[in-house]
């Protein structure tokens, strides 16, 4: 049960690690700050801010939200540690509210990695203070508990950590300030008000960033000159995408999602929001938004029918659902057919075991009577199963053009208002699932961010109905396939924050690459030959190196000024050509190693060309998760081992959209540079 907490009331945790949840009527600042039993903070490098997110056991956001997810691990902390403070402040020089008074009373939540409420707090009875601490984990006798605390300060974040016993908060509290001044251009809109029950659920709030001023003309131009190009990759400015090939799978038409009929958000009573199969609970639903099902019947989907914090949030745990309530369905029938089958034959051998049945009308009596029982059985079930397939295809209508661009396909209408973002959504759309028996029904797959494991995209198979692609066809659009994930995971990632390598030995992957080098958003230009293999593998390895040193050591605030410390993927064309021995042992490091401290790995290869390694290269392939860039059934669930097919999210023929959204990707990142 959650407690509720009112100012200066305790109460024990049960974990140590926790999620510290925060919502604002208005974008602010989260941090937190470390201080010894004597309550001092015993310097800057105590202080976990916008600037230096990270601490050990302790992460705070980058930007200043309104919604804001604090994580703490609890037995991480250093032993000198004996108190954790939860600190918000309102942004200076916004030309938003300055004071706490002026907004909603600020919500925070102490939770389980689950989401399950720990303990509850309402910020209530500020004025004229901007910054204020809101709650205190503390040890006590070895365990921990967390204080209500709503100790505001109208002098802002330099009177808060001057409180705290920080001699230079003064010019922490300016660090603070000028990194979220920094990412202020990204800054969300606020979220709805609070429904008058005192719902404390909030929706995340859309992003409408206003007009750029920056962008006052066409984006990067070609270098004067008239050298000709000495790679593939030397080429000219921006110009049209490349058509992919035509009648590539993928590509093929979808529905249009601007003529799908959304929820009415005409006032009416509640939605019941039940779905089969799923439970919604704490946090609670979002409000009605459409009037109640007529008696007797099934109660229209909607979309973000999911717990979660955050509209996004909701959305992923309804994709999942869908996925999981698909699989059971599917899995009921091929069940109730199996036991007809199974059942037909018991009742065929039953009644023919005696010779004398088995000619003339008894015999033929019988076989009818089991041939009709199972058809029976059949029907029912397949009756049961188009209810849920109908049900499931109705929500699946609303949600997709619901998505947010993180999860959206590529045809989805929500990419032509495409703005970068300001903050790292919870997954990222790869391509669709479909069973055999689900007809036109797709289910997004997501995967979560940051990437837990490496793709490998497989150039060397056949199309899903046995037919041999051409071989160059395959290898073209399974590099299509690469740059689309890509250019995804750059677009949903805030400005400065994704990194993107490309090793193309051969050069034979330039036209599929063109959009990447045209645009501007690779800091170099894809290597090629044995020389460029060497010398993005030793830059990458050595990253790896250095960030999992500082992380033993507990100096992650001591890596080199020059490190980039985005995310970082690196695309693999054609391997292993121009892979020496030494070079593949790098790969299976980064494999390995990599995505525990940011480093990616993306190969579009064909195991077949590797098959001279013999199974030295078999632990690389685990590793990775093998997609493919037609349509393909290898991917199996872990519960009742559906064989899914996999579909790529391709960008459309013909569509300008990954050229537009590019642009925006690398304007964002040059201003991000500044």
């Amino acid at each position: 049960m959650t407690a509720e907490l009112v100012r200066g009331q305790n109460h024990p945790l049960s974990q140590v690690r926790l999620e510290v949840r925060v919502s604002a009527g208005k974008p602010v600042v989260a941090g937190a700050t470390l201080s010894d039993e004597q309550g001092r903070v015993r310097g800057a490098e105590w202080v976990a801010h916008p600037g230096a997110p990270t601490l050990p056991g302790l992460e705070v956001s980058q930007q200043a939200a309104a919604d804001h997810r604090l994580a703490f691990d609890l037995d991480a902390l250093p032993p000198a540690v004996h108190r954790v403070s939860v600190l918000l402040a309102l942004p200076t020089g916004t030309g938003g509210p300055v004071r706490f008074g002026a907004v909603a009373a600020p919500f925070v939540a102490v939770t389980g990695l689950d989401g399950a409420e720990i303990a509850s707090y309402t910020l209530t009875g500020l004025d004229a203070e901007s910054a204020v601490v809101a709650l205190e984990l503390y040890r006590r006798q070895d365990a921990w508990k967390v204080r209500a605390i709503g100790q505001g300060y109208a002098g802002g974040l330099a009177e808060l950590l001057g409180d705290q016993g920080l001699p230079e908060a003064r010019q922490l509290a300016g660090t603070i300030n000028e990194a979220v001044a920094q990412g202020l251009a990204r800054s969300v809109a606020a979220p709805p008000p609070r429904t008058p029950d005192g719902d404390r659920s909030r929706q995340a709030a859309t992003s409408a960033p206003g007009p750029d001023p920056s962008r006052t003309g066409p984006g990067p131009q070609a270098s004067g000159g008239t050298t000709p190009p000495q790679t593939p990759y030397d080429l000219p400015g921006p110009g049209s995408v490349t058509p992919a090939p035509a009648g590539c799978a993928g590509g093929a038409a979808q529905t249009d999602p601007s003529t799908v009929t959304q929820p009415s958000s005409a006032a009416g009573g509640p939605v019941d929001y039940s779905h089969p199969g799923r439970r919604t609970s704490a946090p609670p639903p979002p409000p009605p938004t459409a009037p109640p099902a007529e008696p007797g019947r099934t109660a229209q989907p909607v979309a973000g029918d999911a717990t979660g914090w955050s509209m996004d949030e909701r959305l992923y745990n309804q994709v999942w659902g869908m996925f999981e309530d698909l699989a059971r369905t599917v899995a009921a029938y091929r069940s109730a057919v199996d036991f007809a089958d199974s059942r037909m034959e018991k009742e065929l051998d039953h009644a023919l075991s005696d010779p004398r049945s088995r000619i003339g009308g008894q015999g033929d009596a019988a076989r009818d009577a089991a041939r009709a029982k199972h058809a029976d059985l059949v029907d029912q079930a397949r009756a049961a199963l188009d209810r849920d397939l109908a049900q499931l295809t109705a929500e699946a209508e609303v949600v997709e053009p619901a998505l947010p661009t993180a999860y959206a396909s590529w045809d989805n209408p929500v990419w032509h208002g495409y703005r970068p973002p300001m903050e790292i959504p919870m997954a990222v759309r790869i391509g669709d699932l479909s069973l055999p028996e689900s007809g036109t029904l797709s289910i997004p797959m997501l995967m979560r961010l940051p990437l837990e494991r490496g793709l490998w995209i497989d150039s060397g198979r056949a199309a899903l109905d046995g037919t041999l692609a051409d071989c160059d066809q395959l290898r073209r659009l399974a590099m299509d396939t690469a740059v689309a994930h890509a250019a995804r995971l750059l677009a949903v990632y805030p400005a400065g924050e994704f990194t993107v390598h490309v090793i193309d030995a051969a050069g034979a992957g330039a036209p599929s690459l063109a959009p990447l080098v045209r645009s501007g958003v690779l800091p170099g230009p894809p290597a090629v030959g044995a020389a460029g293999v060497t010398d993005v593998l030793a830059r990458l390895t050595q990253r790896v190196d250095l960030v999992q040193m500082a992380l033993r050591g507990g100096a992650a605030d001591s890596l080199p000024p020059g490190l980039d410390t985005a995310e970082q993927l690196l695309i693999v064309n054609d391997f292993p050509h121009g892979f020496d021995d030494r070079a593949v042992t790098q790969l299976r490091y980064l494999a390995d190693e990599g995505p525990s401290v940011g480093v990616h790995l993306m190969m579009v290869a064909d195991r077949e060309d590797a098959a001279a390694y013999g199974p030295l290269l078999d632990p690389l392939w685990r590793s990775l998760l093998r997609i493919t860039p037609v349509p393909d059934d290898h991917l199996a669930d872990p519960w009742v081992g559906h064989a899914w097919t996999f579909e790529p999210s391709l960008i459309p023929a013909a569509s300008q959209v990954l050229e537009r959204v590019l642009t925006q990707v690398a304007a964002a990142g040059r201003r991000w540079d500044r």
